[in-house]
């Protein structure tokens, strides 16, 4: 057995491709026979002999079930990812600068020390989420994040904020790859390019909901003085609702279909058989070693966690500095924290937009690519435009906020194009270890001196923006070089396809009937 995993590890499309008669063909199915019996996905607990037919009628009131106990919980969950984070911002702007005594490049040390905690947890985090229950382990995660941030009202210095950061991120670490695992789980490939979108647009609720919090205790406290400061009573707030939430989280959550107690078990059956097509199963829990070496020496994987990495220097910066950019336009703290709430919808927009359009036309790839572009715009209208124009360089600042969609397409991209789950586990944690390397960086580009401007640092941002395109541009040529090479493999005399090979736990590049989304 571990001679034919030997071999199936190391053959790809191109090996294959190269070989195309009736005799290299049979051989390699003879080889892929074997496999069923090792290890295969959680799945075959549920659906064993011919597939359970389902009508669209079945389909879509499944459908329809699984949206509504999911995706409520995901979405509020990964908004509070985002609000949790940014809260920073909004409180470097209601005076903890001046009440923890910060100087020079302070702030952006306690920015990137978020990071560092992600950065530091990610790689075992992933390992968890896939040898855990996956949404028990999710909720303890959200459930920690909360408390923790809660303890930055209690901050009295420079260390003591960097100590809390850093925790911060560590139990942050796990949402995104987590939130990628239940939605390559529950959805089929043409429904994950707009679920994923739903719940990251939710990084725009938490910017919209985090301001309008933010402003109404800023001024709530500046009328009614009470013994706390207006930015402790921010992450009181803010961190008490997420801990409540991962406990709901905790309740309600599935770890997947197998346990779905909303579903009856017939239901159950028919979950797992609706997302056969996606040739992923519904999870596996045993690490496999070749797996992860094919994660590793994978172009598609390097340029995934290439693009995270340029892309993530921009929000680094943005993110954390986004209110303090508003002031230097000429507006007010407050008005600042009034102002960044359009940023939010702007981003809801053009992320539900973007993946609407991507499922629909089956790209989502070059849809994600075109908010980048939308995004350089912004950024020259915040270098170019004088000074004096305002409300120019603002509009420049909520066009920036459509450069989440490329972002968001490759997180998807990780979900539908990446197959075993072992693989998918390593893919999202380089890709999420990436993201923390450019949000670490990121804030290092608002050096203290360039303020309040912060010019360098714009014109690092809109550099990123191109790199980034070019990125995904490769992205989209690679995965249709690869389709073609699968295609040859399916139409060699000799091939056929084996019996339940969707729920064996197989890669996407040993697996010749996985086709890779656009």
């Amino acid at each position: 057995m571990a001679e034919v995993k030997d071999v199936l590890a190391t053959t790809t499309p191109h090996d294959v491709e190269q070989a195309t008669d009736s005799s290299k063909a049979t051989e390699f199915n003879s080889m892929r026979r074997h496999v069923n019996s090792d290890d295969p996905d959680e799945a075959l607990k549920l659906v064993t002999g011919e597939a359970v037919t389902l009508t669209p009628e079945d389909e879509k009131r499944l459908l329809r079930k699984i949206d509504c106990n999911l995706m409520p919980l995901l979405c509020v969950v990964y908004g509070l990812n985002y609000l949790d984070k940014t809260t920073l911002s909004y409180a470097s702007i209601m005076g903890i600068k001046t009440d923890i005594n910060l100087k020079g490049q302070d702030y952006s040390w306690i920015a990137s020390m978020f990071y560092f905690g992600y950065l530091f947890w990610e790689w075992p985090t992933n390992r968890l989420l896939q040898r855990l229950p996956l949404a028990k382990y999710s909720a303890f995660n959200v459930i920690m994040w909360g408390l923790v941030l809660c303890c930055m009202a209690a901050v009295k210095n420079f260390g003591g904020a960097m100590t809390v950061r850093f925790f911060l991120g560590a139990f942050e670490a796990a949402v995104s790859p987590g939130f990628a695992l239940f939605t390559s789980q529950w959805y089929t490939k043409k429904e994950q390019g707009a679920r994923v979108g739903w719940w990251f647009s939710f990084n725009g609720w938490g910017q919209i909901v985090g301001g309008f919090v933010a402003y109404g205790i800023a001024v709530g406290t500046e009328a009614h003085p009470i013994l706390i400061k207006s930015w402790q009573l921010v992450f009181l707030v803010t961190g008490f609702f997420t801990a409540f939430m991962g406990v709901l989280f905790l309740y309600l959550m599935p770890d997947s279909q197998l346990n779905a107690r909303f579903l009856t078990q017939e239901e159950r059956i028919m979950a797992v058989e609706r997302i056969r097509m996606n040739q992923q199963g519904v999870g596996n829990k045993h690490f496999k070693w070749y797996q992860c070496k094919e994660a590793l020496s994978d172009p598609m994987i390097w340029a995934f966690t290439l693009f995270s990495v340029i892309v993530s220097v921009p929000n680094g910066g943005m993110s954390n500095y986004f209110s303090q950019l508003i002031v230097s336009f000429g507006f007010t703290e407050n008005q600042s924290l009034l102002l960044g709430t359009p940023g939010g919808a702007i981003q809801v927009f053009s992320l539900l937009v973007a993946g609407h359009l991507g499922d629909r036309f089956n790209n989502r790839i070059l849809f994600g690519a075109s908010g980048v572009l939308i995004a350089v715009l912004g950024l020259f209208l915040i270098l170019l435009l004088p000074i004096s124009n305002s409300g120019g360089r603002l509009a420049g600042y909520y066009l920036y906020q459509f450069s989440s969609t490329g972002f968001v397409a490759l997180l998807g991209l990780i979900s539908t194009n990446v197959a075993g789950w072992t693989k998918k586990t390593t893919a999202a944690a380089m890709y999420l270890l990436a993201y923390c390397v450019g949000n670490i960086i990121g804030p290092q580009a608002f050096q203290s001196t360039d303020a309040p401007q912060y010019r360098n640092a714009n014109i690092v941002v809109l550099v990123c923006m191109f790199v980034s395109f070019a990125i995904l541009i490769f992205i989209n040529f690679w995965c249709r070089h690869q389709n073609k090479a699968k295609a040859t493999i399916r139409a060699s005399p000799g091939y056929a396809k084996v019996d339940g090979q969707e729920f064996l736990d197989l890669t996407d590049r040993e697996n010749p009937e996985f086709i890779y989304t656009l």
